[in-house]
């Protein structure tokens, strides 16, 4: 019953996409450019934007592909016009905002403005709820081509509200004669909960109805200390980094998730963490907005903002999340496929020293013999067997590496951690069997999902994870039964097609089926990018 009713709820929700526009088309990669508020907040001006532009062409940041400027918060008077529209404050924008939006134009940019879904913004300006028509016109004659709606001050939180008001900007928008590239904050205001049914739920209609949606907190504003006195830089990038890797599934080609700003000049991070921050960013296939004061920035953070090898692995058009293989408290491996074929390998140092790290073929899922590994940091190209190594990663730093097949094609097999995205405890075998526990980077922890839906360990690719009935799961010898094939579908359900039911984690910690039930903690599991998301 469930399973119908999904199904449903699913074409449903494909129904609504496909009458109004193609996500894709407004936006097939990640966006790249500025938004002032981590660096500036509530300090914008018309000064900023031009000096801000015209640094971004002298240092080749438009080149590199950083083509869009976007207006956060606080832009406006602070109150409505006698005709209800809003109006920029003249004393920040003296000569007006389309004055600025053709100026930026000439030097080949677009152009992206802030409002709020609420009654007041998040600084306490005139929010859009009421008025959404009206501003959005007023936007696009105003040059606007990009819309990011926050989510502060609604006259009634609940998910249901937050889904009609952002449905409402949705048709609005999409039904414009050059339609907005549209940036949601919903799901930011739903994150962080111990019940995660509602983040789940806004995570699933954000895709539906715009390009990219924020999931969680801000990174750190330039005065962080002020705001969160304990929270250093790298908790920051980790935290949202944390957030991101749960939601890989809803990512596609026309829509992504947005772990927030590029906080490249924030006086808590090293070279090396912002390095990371950036590698990361890139291999999640994420937004790329800068904050940070453009015209200072150095020669070292100019270079790695402009790494062509890994602005090209952020822009790939397969578009896809780069998910975890394994953690093990001090290094994270991710990996995902490629649009030529190449396989990409992430390799974080989350700890306290520099050090190096193999990693075996068998856990990106590359059976080849021999493979050449790019570097994307050195551009340097090796061949190597049977493992990659990140030799000499800097704490708090990041490898990347591109891997292609020496001769031919790379044969690669979908590998990664399977995982609760509530509990983060990860399927695992040991000689006890099944459970979930917790990430230690171990092969009992590293699965392979076939085009057949039949999950397997890497430890032993002839035993198949079998739905038993009754509400039992085994690993046992591959068959090719229904009772061994899963279906992934957006909402993180994984459903065995023997009895319908639900992979599950229950309060034990044992690897169970249950009946399938929407958007509960227990049932909503991250698996390895790339494989098919039924309503995705």
């Amino acid at each position: 019953m469930f399973i119908s009713q999904l199904k449903r709820l699913l074409l449903a929700g494909l129904a609504l996409y496909n009458v109004t526009v193609s996500a894709s088309v407004l936006q097939p990669t990640p966006p790249m450019g500025f938004n002032n508020w981590s660096a500036f907040m509530c300090g914008l001006n018309e000064s900023l934007f031009v000096e801000t532009a015209q640094a971004m062409v002298e240092k080749g940041l438009l080149a590199a592909g950083y083509n869009r400027l976007n207006l956060d918060d606080c832009w406006s008077q602070g109150s409505r016009e006698s005709n209800g529209s809003l109006l920029w404050n003249p004393e920040k924008f003296p000569h007006g905002l389309p004055w600025l939006t053709s100026y930026l134009k000439s030097l080949g940019f677009d152009s992206g403005i802030y409002t709020d879904a609420g009654i007041n913004s998040c600084g306490g300006y005139p929010g859009s709820y009421g008025y959404e028509e009206l501003d959005a016109k007023s936007f696009a004659s105003w040059g606007f081509n990009y819309l990011k709606v926050d989510g502060c001050n609604m006259p009634v939180a609940t998910e249901q509200e937050y889904e009609l008001v952002y449905g409402h900007w949705h048709g609005i928008l999409s039904a414009m004669e050059h339609p907005l590239i549209f940036s949601e904050s919903a799901p930011a205001y739903f994150a962080e909960q111990d019940n995660l049914t509602d983040w789940y739920t806004v995570m699933n209609w954000v895709p539906k109805y715009g390009q990219l949606a924020r999931h969680s907190r801000d990174t750190l504003v330039f005065n962080s200390t002020s705001y969160w006195p304990d929270i250093t830089g790298w908790d920051s990038i980790m935290f949202n980094y944390g957030q991101e890797v749960r939601l890989a599934r809803y990512q596609k080609p026309g829509y992504f998730n947005d772990p927030d700003f590029l906080i490249v000049d924030h006086f808590d991070l090293s070279l090396s963490e912002k390095r990371s921050h950036f590698a990361i960013w890139a291999s999640l296939s994420a937004p790329l907005i800068i904050s940070a004061d453009i015209p200072a920035l150095s020669a070292d953070e100019i270079a790695y903002l402009t790494n062509k090898d890994l602005i090209d692995v952020n822009q790939d058009s397969l578009a896809l999340q780069a998910t975890l293989v394994s953690q093990d408290g001090t290094w994270d491996v991710l990996t995902k496929n490629l649009a030529n074929g190449d396989r990409l390998l992430t390799v974080i140092n989350r700890g306290n020293l520099t050090a190096s790290y193999k990693i075996p073929f068998q856990r990106i899922g590359i059976s080849a013999s021999t493979v050449k590994a790019k570097d994307l940091w050195t551009k340097k190209s090796v061949s190597t067997s049977k493992v990659v190594t990140a030799v000499n990663v800097p704490s708090h730093g990041t490898a990347v590496y591109r891997i292609s097949a020496g001769y031919g094609d790379l044969d690669v097999k979908l590998t990664g951690m399977i995982f609760n995205t509530a509990s983060l405890k990860v399927l695992t075998y040991s000689h006890q069997g099944l459970a979930w526990a917790l990430s230690v980077g171990s092969d009992g922890q590293v699965w392979q999902v076939d085009d057949d839906g039949t999950i397997k360990g890497i430890f032993d690719t002839s035993k198949c994870l079998t739905d038993l009935g009754g509400g039992k799961v085994s690993l046992i010898a591959c068959s090719g039964n229904k009772t061994q094939r899963w279906e992934y579908y957006v909402t993180g359900n994984v459903v065995g097609l023997n009895t319908g039911a639900c992979l599950a984690e229950n309060n034990h910690g044992d690897v169970v089926t249950a009946k399938c039930q929407f958007e509960t903690n227990s049932q909503v599991f991250g698996l390895p990018s790339g494989i098919n998301v039924i309503g995705q």
